[in-house]
């Protein structure tokens, strides 16, 4: 079992080769790597995409693999931000009702933003609402769960936020990494 900070390092190399176009020795070997992954599963991160709605997963891989690291990974251009915050500007007899379980979801995270300046400029609304989201994903994993919870408090887990950017490729870790991580990473 490897530790959150190595885990968290090790998708950030990850990233740096993948935004530079070089490939992994690892890739090279994948019949190997294959073999590895069919006599045991040893998963170092769990990654949840846009909105964490499989804590139970998680909870399962803390426990069963010892994994030591969560990433909710939002990213730029999020449909289902866009989506929300079109439906939360229309009158309510308006809105879609087969959307509701992604806007009830995302709702608490971009209803505050559409009550400030932001809402003056789609952009930057759009770009703070994916990170609102994340936050407040990440957050219901950190105390939703009494054992992840446990595992946060005895064995080290890390929950963090983070944005894919579609335009660049890069990831940026910015919410639950340590200021030295963050420095590091805004460095990257």
């Amino acid at each position: 079992m490897i530790s959150a900070q190595e885990a968290l390092e090790r998708l950030r190399e990850g990233n740096r080769r993948f935004v530079s176009g070089v490939r992994s020795c690892d890739a090279l070997t994948d019949r190997t790597r294959r073999r590895e992954l069919a006599a045991g599963q040893e998963p170092f991160a769990v990654i949840l995409g846009c909105s964490p709605s499989q804590v139970g997963s998680v909870e399962f891989a803390a426990e069963q693999f010892g994994t030591r690291l969560v990433v909710v990974l939002g990213h730029s251009g999020c449909g289902a931000i866009l989506a929300t915050v079109e439906e939360l500007r229309r009158p309510t007899e308006s809105q879609s009702r087969n959307l509701r379980s992604i806007i009830d979801r995302i709702q608490p995270s971009v209803e505050a933003l559409l009550a400030t300046e932001l809402r003056q400029d789609e952009d930057a609304l759009l770009r703070q609402a994916v990170r609102a989201n994340v936050r407040a994903s990440a957050d219901q994993l950190r105390h939703g769960s009494e054992i992840l919870e446990q595992s946060i408090q005895n064995d080290g887990l890390l929950i963090v936020g983070a944005e894919y950017s579609l335009e660049t490729g890069v990831v940026d870790f910015f919410d639950g990494v340590s200021d030295a991580g963050r420095q590091r990473n805004a460095a990257d």
